[in-house]
């Protein structure tokens, strides 16, 4: 595969995923707003580190640019993939920043926690705009130029990678895409792109605001029985609001869409099936990682930067009130985080009853 790739946002996954296509060969192309973040990859390489000893390396393969530098790429052969892997709220300026060196063919990868598709096609038209959903992969850009993954690869077990065009047919492109990013972890095509998309929005919503509002890891969360409750009715909520939707949510981690959804609604043997599938076990956890590893909301709280809540939980919200399902706890949730992130509160687990 002779692709020009561009990763716009090269933070924690764009690095990560980009930085394996390079390490692998493919002519990858790094783009980043952070200066110092492009400066030390420029001069030490970007090292990626994993959990076992042939995911810890350094690329010094990928080509980088500061934003501000990406008009060289009108003097070059087109780009044939782009993934956009910003934050939602960035994402329209940095889908229309690499809109002028498409290929005629060349298409933008929404690499994002959140529904941005109709955003990128807004941008680029729905014929140049492709879904992919990066599941249970938890990266972390710890400091400039160095990445790092928590979660162990998915392998057989589980599939991190699903590749889906907008409208629901497997195309050529998606199965080119779905084989290349097949070398970083397990990956398949979808055909059911927007119920992946529900899915991986139910799971965020359960999990990165809680984190953010609270200050706890996301295993202190899950231990914490009160809190625990709380992320079971976010979940719930959200099943709801998807089936109300028309998506048929795929299933959420390790529980079923509708087991979720009952046990938010007080269903014994729901809550009780739920309950045993987010309550960590006792004794010491197989991966130390995970016992200290963040979401990515709560690491912004840390390093004082916007949230995604209101593309995450506030979207969840503003859907269900469109079609007149109500999800007051993810209304709650909202709020309490973004009076987290405008320093109006302290991160604290009583912000939750926890």
């Amino acid at each position: 595969m002779n692709k020009r790739i561009a990763v716009i946002g090269a933070g924690a996954l764009g690095g990560y995923v980009g930085g394996y296509l390079a390490h692998a060969g493919h002519d990858v192309t790094l783009v980043d707003f952070w200066p110092e973040h492009i400066e030390t990859i420029r001069r030490r390489g970007l090292e990626l580190d994993g959990l076992t000893p042939d995911e810890q390396f350094t690329v010094t393969r990928a080509r980088t640019l500061h934003l501000t530098e990406m008009q060289q790429f009108s003097r070059e052969r087109p780009i044939d993939i782009a993934f956009v892997a910003v934050k939602s709220y960035d994402t329209e300026w940095a889908t229309a920043l690499v809109r002028p060196y498409l290929a005629s063919d060349g298409y933008v990868v929404s690499l994002q926690n959140c529904l941005n598709e109709e955003r990128i096609a807004g941008i680029v038209g729905w014929g140049k705009t492709v879904g992919m959903v990066a599941s249970l992969i938890s990266v972390d850009l710890h400091e400039p130029g160095r990445i790092r993954r928590t979660m162990p690869k998915g392998g057989e077990k589980h599939t991190v990678f699903r590749v889906g065009e907008p409208h629901g047919r497997i195309t050529r492109r998606i199965e080119e895409l779905r084989d290349l990013v097949g070398i970083i972890d397990s990956a398949r095509t979808t055909t059911n792109l927007w119920g992946e998309r529900w899915s991986k929005l139910c799971q965020n919503g359960m999990s990165n605001g809680v984190s953010a509002a609270t200050g706890l890891t996301g295993t202190d969360c899950h231990r914490n029985d009160v809190i625990r409750r709380f992320q079971i009715q976010l979940g719930g909520e959200a099943v709801r609001v998807g089936q109300a939707l028309g998506y048929h949510i795929e299933k959420i981690g390790k529980m079923e869409p509708e087991q979720l959804a009952r046990a938010s609604e007080a269903d014994p043997a729901a809550l009780a099936e739920i309950e045993a599938v987010l309550r960590p076990a006792a004794g010491a956890s197989a991966n130390p990682r995970a016992d200290v590893q963040r979401p990515s909301m709560a690491q912004d709280i840390i390093k004082g930067r916007r949230t995604e809540i209101e593309f995450m939980n506030g979207f969840i919200a503003e859907r269900g009130r469109m079609i007149g399902v109500p999800a007051p706890a993810h209304e709650r949730l909202t709020e309490l985080v973004l009076q987290v992130e405008r320093g109006q509160r302290a991160p604290a687990p009583d912000l939750l009853g926890g």
